[in-house]
């Protein structure tokens, strides 16, 4: 059994990224955990409590639907985490890092469009530095729709190497990405449900399989 920790800049990231390889980790009786460094919503300009409320019970319906054995919500401000310094955002990857060992660390691609996944990304490496003993011995990066696709052109391009088949828990990720409809968009947007699914089966195509979630690794020790 592989003990598996995902940090997402937002809630709905995990979604969007990884669902399905969550669903998929938990049917193969990995230990998964989640983290979310930011509420998601408070740099919207809306009535923020009860808003933010909602996105964290949605978000927590979500991992329930997924079957993960934790999650945690911290309160780093949404799309200013730039404004955070480094190391207070590493530190609290890392008292989790110390809390779960997990294995594995999936996280947000460094070169994505948004700051919050940037920023994350980089304290999630600066929390895993390969030092002996550390529990955390293969990282991966997932691309969010709306992020990923939209930076500049050559700036950090997200260039898969990994595929996980998640033909039989497409479902489940449906689902998921149902119970956070408040963030999809309808079609042509590029976070539109049907636009994240033909991802999915874009990523499998091109392996030969009918579905897939597509990473980088960023690191594998074997």
């Amino acid at each position: 059994m592989k003990t598996v920790l995902v940090v997402a800049a937002h809630t709905d990231d995990e979604a969007l990224g990884c669902s399905g390889t969550i669903a998929r980790h938990v049917a193969e009786g990995d230990a998964v955990h989640v983290v979310f460094m930011t509420d998601g919503v408070s740099s919207r300009g809306i009535s923020y409590g009860d808003v933010a409320d909602e996105r964290r019970s949605t978000a927590a319906q979500a991992c329930s639907i997924l079957g993960v054995r934790s999650f945690q919500n911290f309160n780093f401000p949404d799309n200013r985490m730039d404004s955070i310094s480094l190391l207070g955002i590493t530190q609290t990857i890392e008292t989790e890092v110390n809390r779960i060992q997990p294995d594995v660390i999936y996280t947000n691609h460094i070169g994505d469009l948004n700051v919050d996944h940037h920023m994350t990304h980089k304290a999630v490496m600066t929390a895993c530095r390969p030092q002996p003993g550390h529990s955390v011995k293969e990282v991966y990066a997932f691309e969010v729709l709306s992020s990923t696709e939209w930076q500049s052109p050559g700036v950090l391009p997200f260039m898969p190497n990994v595929y996980v088949d998640i033909t039989a828990f497409m479902e489940t990720k449906r689902k998921v990405l149902a119970v956070y409809q408040g963030e999809m968009r309808l079609p042509p947007h590029s976070r539109s449900i049907e636009n994240i699914l033909r991802l999915n089966q874009l990523r499998g195509n091109s392996v030969g399989l009918e579905y897939a979630e597509a990473f980088m690794i960023v690191r594998q020790i074997r």
